[in-house]
């Protein structure tokens, strides 16, 4: 027989768990938002994870990350977003 508070702090661990985060969007958002150092602005890179296709989302990423000198990650990656964002719209157009 173990004691109760024994085995209830063996499976909850509350460091473990991330509180306020309840879908994968938001995850990928607040670490896109971490690695690119730019945690107040992580209310939009919710709303772009939840609205934006992953792909660009993840070229932008790359491309910051190969971007080793940059004064702001966080509109670098911005600035790419939108430009894929526009080649995407281009190529959309011509094929119609």
């Amino acid at each position: 027989m173990q004691k109760i508070g024994s085995l209830i702090t063996k499976k909850f661990d509350p460091l473990d768990t991330d509180k306020y985060i309840s879908r994968e969007f938001q995850k990928y958002a607040y670490e896109l938002a971490v690695e690119l150092e730019d945690l107040p602005h992580k209310s939009l890179y919710m709303r772009l994870a939840k609205n934006t296709a992953r792909g660009l989302m993840e070229s932008a990423r790359s491309f910051v990350k190969d971007a080793v000198n940059a004064k702001s990650k966080g509109r670098l990656y911005m600035w790419k977003l939108k430009r894929l964002k526009t080649e995407k719209q281009l190529k959309e157009n011509v094929k119609r």
